[in-house]
């Protein structure tokens, strides 16, 4: 879970890079992938970790994307 809450972080932060109308997309993804984790909870901990790494790569390739794109920018 720890790892979710990083992730979080940077969904959160990248209002920095991306529109507002993005941001929010992206922190329903994150809510989206954060209540698999918990229903992961007890039955899969260890995927909660892959989880949290694809939510960190999915984070990354929607920014690099954007950037690349639709001309997003710091």
């Amino acid at each position: 879970m720890i790892l979710m809450a990083a992730a979080f972080f940077l969904y959160a932060a990248s209002g920095t890079i991306a529109p507002w109308w993005a941001v929010v997309v992206l922190l329903v993804v994150w809510l989206g992938f954060f209540v698999v984790a918990c229903r992961w909870w007890s039955t899969r901990p260890r995927g909660i970790t892959v989880l949290a790494v694809g939510a960190i790569a999915l984070w990354f390739v929607v920014l690099v994307a954007g950037g690349a794109w639709l001309g997003w920018e710091a």
